[in-house]
């Protein structure tokens, strides 16, 4: 696709197109953002967890510094059900940050590019009406009107596969806590 490719898309098509091709780049970002800013720090997190996890099983006294768990049991001065839930209840919010935004995008994307060829087909039949319109001319402005929909797919695509990305790591992270958790309470009984 060369420059003036794109250039005669933008003068033929609907500005309700352009303005759906506006809000799934937008989307795309930001998904993008979020998807590669807690990817990584989920990484580190899980690291640090594991690394607790290994301490406990090779028989230290309590979670290392970087466990999450460590600030609660601060708070105490006896390892205790009520404070490991409190702190798996914490985790898990923490953990599943960005996963709401990555899910409402995978669902409503597909949507909004789906109206952006909706409204560029009405507008294809609209010039089809004020002209003797052929096939060349339906066919052009279909094809321009399916660049809504394959955008929409696509964005919907990248955003679904990050979410079960994320939901996974946040699973495995959760796993971690709720096994040192149970390795405490297990070496106070």
């Amino acid at each position: 696709m060369t420059a003036n490719d794109l250039i005669d898309f933008y003068l033929k098509s609907h500005p309700v197109t352009i303005g759906v091709l506006a809000v799934l780049s937008i989307y795309f970002i930001i998904l993008n953002w979020v998807f590669f800013y807690r990817y990584f720090s989920l990484s580190s997190w899980l690291s640090d967890e594991n690394d607790s996890f290994e301490g406990l099983l090779m028989g230290a006294s309590s979670v290392n510094e970087k466990s999450f768990l460590n600030n609660f049991m601060k708070t105490s001065s006896s390892v205790s059900k009520e404070i490991l839930a409190l702190a798996m209840m914490a985790a898990t919010k923490e953990a599943t940050k960005g996963l709401s935004i990555l899910s409402i995008f995978a669902s409503t994307t597909p949507f909004i590019g789906l109206f952006g060829t909706v409204v560029s087909i009405l507008d294809t039949f609209t010039h089809i009406g004020q002209t003797s319109g052929s096939m060349s001319i339906i066919s052009s402005g279909v094809s321009d009107a399916l660049v809504a929909t394959a955008a929409g797919i696509f964005v919907a695509i990248f955003a679904y596969t990050y979410h079960q990305i994320l939901k996974r790591q946040s699973f495995e992270l959760v796993s971690f806590l709720q096994m040192q958790s149970d390795a405490l309470l297990a070496r106070r009984g």
